[in-house]
């Protein structure tokens, strides 16, 4: 549990720091350590689903972002990076290591499925009665189109918005300038 501490302190720090700091650059580094940390979370309440679906979706945004922000703030590094600020940035990438680390230490074993670990599982429910409580021909679609079917919804809206946010900011050229009179 100290873990889920340690994740949820850093998220909260690398949260304030996005909204505090000046350069465009280093909040949207700051996002995408929140995003990192918040897949690593789920993966710390056994949802490596909900992880991936995360972590495909952070790293897409992050690309995103990070395109956007280079084609309209110019970063430069000037001088010698500070040895403090350094040293800060390896230790804090070197706990979240530790604690991904963890975090796999607590899934099962590569092959054993949960409903043997937990025997109140609700993979157990689906498997029993799935058939009798859908109508459904098939146990899968009945799990996704039933059971989950609002965790099925969530997922293919957050797909779906991410990739109209990447369309409309990898487009070549705005339809409309905003000095542009309306028509």
């Amino acid at each position: 549990m100290a873990v889920f501490y340690i994740l949820l302190l850093f998220m909260i720090i690398a949260a304030i720091i996005a909204v505090e700091t000046k350069d465009l650059l280093s909040s949207i580094i700051c996002v995408g350590a929140i995003g990192i940390g918040t897949s690593i979370m789920f993966l710390f309440l056994r949802a490596p689903d909900i992880a991936i679906t995360q972590i495909v979706v952070e790293v897409l945004g992050l690309i995103i972002l990070i395109r956007a922000t280079i084609s309209r703030d110019l970063t430069f590094i000037t001088g010698d990076r500070e040895f403090f600020g350094t040293v800060i940035s390896v230790v804090i990438i070197f706990v979240i290591f530790l604690a991904g680390i963890k975090v796999f230490e607590t899934l099962p074993d590569f092959g054993t499925p949960l409903i043997t670990e937990v025997a109140n599982a609700a993979s157990n429910t689906y498997i029993k009665e799935g058939f009798a409580k859908t109508g459904a021909a098939n146990i899968v679609a009945s799990v996704i189109l039933d059971y989950r079917g609002y965790d099925t919804l969530g997922e293919a809206t957050v797909l779906f918005t991410s990739i109209i946010g990447a369309t409309i900011i990898l487009r070549k050229k705005a339809k409309k300038m905003l000095e542009e009179p309306d028509k």
